[in-house]
């Protein structure tokens, strides 16, 4: 049985929100280049400072709701800080990842963090590691190889303010996600340290999912908490369907969750994960952005069971909206298109994450200010909205669900 002390426990999308892991955007941002943006997985570069007023702004309206906010930068120092074994090995695994398993450049990389304030390390480490800010021989092999028009050894990773992806709470436990872009591989590094070994997570027996050591993608905007036994996971540009298997094998083996619902979406960089085009905001209520479905409000969808032997059952549908109610239990469904179903306004406010609400309680949410034909329509369905600014965080192409990690929600009365 799960406790109250559990430090993981979601058991749906609109449970009341109680803790949230977040990112302020750093120093990443400002590494941004117009020649790095499309590796990086930019569309442009937001303002740091201003996109830090919006960050501290979304934290700020999340407290005023009573939700604790927890800082990943500030739980990697301090899982980092717990031991000095862990701080090396930490520090010579994201240096092999980064590109380096061994040589000159590895070891002139260790002793520069090494040498730095943990705080500092972390900080360097997201930020990104310049060419010129290390010592190399030039007179070594490997040193004289290197493309030195690269500027970066180590390179920034601008995403992690959206700490949605590298892993997803189900239940007393969660995902830590293989991401599909190299530019955000590295990232769920940092869950596996705080998990692994901050004195909150650590020997708390969570359940791990599916950990990062597979080459199968899989990434947390994909994946939704429909129910304390249905979990709903998109096939998308960023997760695979042998992800979405692992994920489902695992969890009907080792918990009570015994359906597993894969929404097939366009795998495009605009709808890039399942959240970005769908949302739960209500018991029975949900946004969706209108563009994935057919003519005939139909898209592929492939429903998993759990059966007696612990072996996956497949069923195939294209009802979203019948699907949705057989599995959730439910009479009645109202899905609530991004942009009030306007095919101009729903494709540009989708493209600002109109679809990309954030529950913070049952028929409760976080929304961006730009979305105002959105916000509206949420509002028209009874849906209370709590709107953030958002003219640079936006630029990232995340909204407000895919730039929080919900840890801990309260059980919704059935």
């Amino acid at each position: 049985m799960l406790t109250e002390k559990s430090p993981i426990h979601v058991n749906s999308e609109i449970g009341r929100l109680k803790t949230v892991i977040l990112h302020r955007p750093g120093k990443e941002i400002e590494n941004l280049t117009p020649d790095t943006m499309g590796p990086l997985l930019f569309d442009d570069i937001p303002y740091l400072l201003l996109a830090q007023k919006e960050h501290d702004n979304f934290a700020d309206t999340l407290r005023k709701k009573g939700v604790e906010v927890l800082y990943l930068e500030r739980l990697v120092v301090q899982a980092l800080e717990t031991d000095e074994q862990v701080k090396a090995f930490f520090i010579d695994k994201m240096i092999a990842e980064s590109g380096f398993k061994s040589g000159t450049i590895h070891a002139q990389l260790q002793k520069f963090l090494v040498g730095l304030p943990t705080n500092e390390m972390v900080d360097k480490i997201m930020a990104g590691v310049r060419f010129d800010e290390i010592e190399l021989a030039s007179k070594d092999l490997q040193n004289f190889s290197f493309d030195r028009t690269r500027p970066f050894l180590m390179a920034p990773m601008p995403n992690l303010y959206f700490t949605r992806d590298p892993s997803a709470s189900i239940g007393d436990g969660l995902t830590i996600n293989r991401m599909t872009f190299k530019a955000r591989r590295r990232e769920s590094m940092f869950t596996e340290l705080v998990i692994n070994h901050h004195p909150r997570f650590a020997n708390k027996n969570i359940n791990v999912w599916r950990d990062r050591n597979h080459v199968a993608r899989l990434e947390g905007g994909d994946e939704l908490v429909l129910s304390d036994h249905v979990l709903a996971i998109g096939l998308s540009q960023r997760t695979s369907s042998e992800a979405i298997k692992d994920v489902a094998k695992n969890l009907f083996a080792g918990s009570n969750y015994d359906t597993v619902i894969a929404i097939q979406i366009p795998q495009t960089h605009a709808t890039m994960h399942l959240d970005t085009v769908f949302t739960m905001v209500n018991f029975d209520q949900f946004t969706v952005h209108p563009m994935i479905l057919n003519n005939k409000g139909e898209l592929p969808i492939l429903v998993m069971h759990k059966d007696k032997q612990n072996q996956i059952k497949i069923e195939s549908s294209n009802n979203l909206k019948t699907v949705l109610k057989e599995q959730l239990g439910l009479n009645e469904l109202d899905l609530i298109s991004t942009g009030d179903g306007d095919p101009i306004i729903s494709a540009r406010e989708q493209w600002n994450d109109g679809s990309n609400t954030l529950a913070i309680a049952p028929g409760s949410v976080v929304t961006y200010d730009r979305n105002y034909v959105s916000n509206e329509a949420l509002r028209k369905h009874g849906i209370q909205v709590s709107e953030v600014p958002s003219s640079e965080i936006s630029r990232g192409r995340g909204g407000p669900r895919c730039m929080s990690m919900p840890i801990y929600r309260e059980d919704i009365e059935k």
